[in-house]
C-alpha cells in the first residue's frame, strides 16, 4: 500500500485520468472529492462491501435454484419410469 500526506487542497493523480483531491479536513473527518471517467465505478468500502456480499448471495441462490431444478427433473424422470413399469 502507498501511503502519501496530502494538505487541504492537494491531490494525487491515478493513471492518467482519476484524480482523488483533498476538499476540507475538520478534526477526525476529510472530505475528498473524486475524478474519474464515467465507466470507473467509486463506492465507499463499506457500501462495496454490501454490494459484493449481496452479488454472493445472489449466486449462491440461483446455485441452490438449480440444484432443486436438476433433483426435482431427476426425481420426475424415475416417477415416470416406475408408471411404465406398473403398465
Amino acid at each position: 500500500m502507498l501511503v502519501l500526506t496530502r494538505r487541504n487542497g492537494e491531490s494525487i493523480v491515478i493513471g492518467e485520468n482519476i484524480t482523488i483531491s483533498i476538499l476540507e479536513v475538520r478534526g477526525d473527518q476529510i472530505r475528498i472529492g473524486i475524478e474519474a471517467p464515467r465507466h470507473v465505478t467509486v463506492h465507499r468500502g463499506e457500501v462495496f462491501e454490501a454490494i459484493q456480499r449481496a452479488n454472493r448471495d445472489a449466486v449462491q441462490s440461483v446455485a441452490d435454484k438449480s440444484g432443486l431444478t436438476a433433483f426435482l427433473q431427476k426425481d420426475k424422470g424415475s416417477d415416470h419410469k416406475k408408471e411404465k413399469s406398473a403398465k
